[in-house]
């Protein structure tokens, strides 16, 4: 199948767009890459401290029979279920690299942190430069610089898309990217949704609520909805940075540990298919193979802002008008919560990654043409593995979809385009994820009720406020305001007053949760209220039109008297209150320093 019109013109354009970042790239990376091997260009000094700690016959291998050294940065902590399993992988890594003859060292750890903790907290306003964070940590376990390639241990929100941006500024190393797989199914998504709405109307108690969630989130492993994390994992599937199939392997199985041997081997390739350096692999048409499964997969809105800046990272320059486009011809393929009952585990046994991305290439909608981590391009990831009693690897063909109710083919998807839509009009640039929102809500107006805060609003929903149909305003909450932390406890009141029959939605410069669900949102609206935004002019009253079928966001009212109003500022104990405590003094910079979201909301450009 040739490639489709719209996916070519959108990879052009962002080639184009990017030629002088990409070029400068490519450049630096070719420099790195024509030095001598760190082990041979350093001083005797620096080569001792490098390998100190290493056991005897390590040390002879890396310095003497100049063998590959392997470096692993891991976000290994026990507070994040999805992370929990990495604790044994570096020795796992390390056996199965000496196996072959080559080294592997823990070059550094990153900070990771648990979204589902701080929903709410003020700790959430260091989520999203967390990101940054880890990116900035990648680079300095890496930059000890005595590396032959390296081996990135993360799953969740922030800390794929941080190692990512990371990893590619040491471009000429063959990196592959090593997930732990998701948690087994417990209390289904759907049952907890309804238990955190009957909570919000005070219908249940903490006690009924704690044990819901609970049974929910139970075990090692990411969380089972489609959310940012698991968003993450299809996607690096899609640009082959991981073993084929390795996404949705639950932690503690056999499968689940060869995979892990086998990104070891990848990483250290063989001498007629070496593994190639990731700023080869990451280029304009990987990034955009990554966009096309996002939309097929109805995924994470958080994307949106993260791969902006990967894509940056790698010198290639995308945005919002480029999701839109690709949006507009990419079917949705997969039902996964939000978007359907189903979590990721059922999504895996219908067929999982390898079946989206066999329909999306066969359809023309993805780039075969590209590198991969491993020999075979992008067709391996069209496969599953399986292991063997004596644990060898193989991988087999998906067929048919295991269930038509979870996956369906892209010459009968669940939707004709795909689950983003771009919003444009008076309030500014924002986008909706409207795989989840009912047919019957894609158009929504109604009078505003205008919070500067999310607890703001919460405190109108108990009151009784927002009994009505409103178009609710979250503002203050963008990047240089707070953060721009996620509003995910804004799902279930407003969940509620859907269900009582009101027209409601939501319009914020804040961000929802990669698992927003069937309530209307505009969220990430740019540019942010506190830098000058459209939504500084709203006031309690105006009516506002959402339509996310013509794809506006207009507030209706008059031209003369919408350009005649003064803005509203942040009010000054709010401004205070986001720079205080829980290390957000620490965070000051980045605010201040940080781009739009459209603009992948980097501290570091």
């Amino acid at each position: 199948m040739p490639l489709h019109d719209t996916v070519h013109t959108v990879t052009e354009r962002i080639r184009q767009r990017s030629a002088p970042t990409r070029g400068a790239y490519l450049q630096q990376l070719e420099f790195q890459a024509r030095r001598d091997r760190g082990a041979d260009r350093l001083g005797c000094a620096n080569v001792a401290h490098a390998f100190a700690g290493m056991p005897g016959n390590d040390k002879l291998r890396v310095v003497v029979q100049k063998a590959p050294n392997i470096g692993i940065v891991t976000a290994y902590n026990d507070m994040l279920s999805a992370h929990a399993p990495l604790q044994h992988y570096p020795d796992l890594i390390k056996d199965e690299v000496r196996k072959r003859g080559a080294t592997a060292q823990v070059a550094g750890g990153v900070p990771a942190m648990c979204d589902g903790v701080t929903q709410g907290t003020p700790g959430m306003e260091l989520s999203l430069f967390s990101r940054d964070v880890i990116a900035m940590a990648t680079a300095v376990a890496l930059s000890h610089d005595v590396f032959d390639g390296a081996l990135m241990l993360g799953v969740c929100d922030k800390i794929v898309p941080g190692l990512l941006v990371g990893a590619l500024q040491f471009g000429h190393l063959p990196t592959v990217f090593v997930p732990a797989g998701p948690m087994t199914s417990g209390l289904s998504n759907s049952a907890k949704a309804k238990v955190r709405e009957q909570a919000a109307q005070g219908l249940v108690g903490r006690g009924e609520l704690l044990e819901a969630e609970m049974a929910a989130y139970h075990s090692p492993g990411t969380c089972t909805f489609y959310g940012t994390a698991n968003s993450n994992q299809m996607m690096l599937e899609a640009m082959g940075l991981h073993v084929p199939g390795t996404a949705f392997v639950n932690p503690g199985q056999a499968l689940r540990q060869e995979l892990t041997r086998e990104a070891a081997r990848t990483v250290l390739g063989d001498k007629g298919a070496a593994c190639p350096p990731i700023g080869r692999v990451v280029d304009e048409r990987a990034i955009v193979n990554a966009m096309v499964t996002l939309l097929a997969t109805g995924g994470s809105t958080n994307h949106l802002i993260h791969w902006v800046a990967v894509a940056r990272a790698a010198g290639l320059v995308i945005d919002w008008d480029d999701f839109s486009a690709l949006s507009a011809v990419v079917p949705l393929l997969a039902r996964v919560y939000p978007n359907g009952s189903a979590d990721v585990n059922q999504f895996q046994a219908a067929g999982g990654p390898g079946y989206v991305i066999r329909e999306l290439l066969d359809a023309g909608l993805m780039h075969e043409d590209v590198l991969t981590v491993r020999p075979g391009g992008i067709r391996e990831y069209t496969r599953e593995p399986q292991g063997t009693a004596d644990q060898q690897l193989h991988w087999a063909d998906i067929g048919a979809s295991r269930d038509d109710s979870v996956l369906r083919p892209a010459a009968d998807p669940f939707s004709a385009t795909g689950g983003l839509k771009l919003l444009s009009g008076n309030l500014g640039r924002s986008v909706i994820k409207v795989s989840a929102v009912p047919p019957d809500r894609h158009v929504v107006q109604a009078p505003a009720r205008v919070f500067a805060s999310q607890g703001e609003l919460q405190q109108a929903f108990q009151a009784g406020e927002l009994d009505r149909d409103v178009v609710c305003v979250v503002r203050w909450q963008g990047p240089q305001a707070n953060g721009m932390p996620e509003l995910h406890k804004l799902t279930p009141p407003l969940a509620v007053l859907q269900g009582k029959g009101y027209k409601v939605a939501l319009v914020t410069d804040g961000r929802m949760s990669g698992a927003s669900g069937k309530v209307p949102a505009a969220i990430h609206a740019s540019p942010e209220a506190h830098a000058g935004g459209p939504l500084a002019l709203v006031r309690d009253g105006d009516v506002i039109r959402l339509d996310a079928v013509a794809g506006t966001l207009d507030v209706l009212v008059d031209a003369a008297e919408w350009q005649a109003r003064t803005p509203a500022t942040v009010p000054p104990g709010l401004l205070q209150d986001n720079a205080r405590g829980w290390g957000r003094e620490l965070f000051a910079g980045m605010r201040r320093n940080a781009l739009s979201a459209e603009e992948g909301a980097c501290t570091w450009l």
